[in-house]
């Protein structure tokens, strides 16, 4: 297992949408584990592989936070949101804009279709932080990011202090 760099938003790589997986084979179980042990060193509840460079339609969620609270990792391959129900405000974070929380309005309930690491089908319905991190890491996969659900000047103010980050990152 390895710890991969996160890209961070301005990077164009956040904006390509993701191609299906077609292999299950141990170079995805490689990708799992490293996407994995990148989520939890970043600290982070949800990691899409496009997050990491990675152009595929693969994402992973804990919610489980807490020290008392047991691994609650789970592996979506290929999702598909299939069922959206509601509205709520949820104040969201994305480790590809660190530092930056926003409202943000989404689905209450979602129900989502997938595969899991090993290739097995599954459905799932979810509400709360799971239903608010499917959709946000889902987004990923279609090079949708948190800052396209805010307003023109909202937006503009997370553009300007991510532009302001990454000048000051590439003059370390």
């Amino acid at each position: 297992m390895a710890i991969r760099t996160i890209l961070h938003y301005p990077d164009k790589r956040l904006r390509g949408v993701a191609q299906p997986v077609s292999r299950f084979d141990a170079e995805l179980a490689r990708l799992i584990d490293d996407m994995a042990e990148t989520m939890y060193a970043a600290p982070g509840v949800g990691l899409a592989a496009p997050q990491i460079g990675v152009a595929l339609r693969l994402f992973l969620i804990d919610v489980a936070v807490g020290e008392n609270q047991p691994s609650d990792l789970r592996v979506f391959v290929n999702p598909e949101l299939i069922d959206r129900l509601g509205q709520v405000d949820y104040e969201e974070g994305c480790l590809s804009f660190p530092g930056v929380h926003e409202e943000i309005r989404r689905a209450e309930r979602v129900k989502v279709r997938a595969l899991d690491g090993a290739g097995k089908p599954f459905e799932l319905e979810a509400d709360g932080l799971l239903a608010i991190a499917i959709q946000h890491e889902h987004d990923h996969l279609e090079g949708k990011l948190m800052v396209d659900h805010l307003s023109l000047l909202r937006r503009r103010l997370v553009n300007r202090a991510m532009q302001k980050r990454a000048a000051a990152e590439a003059s370390l």
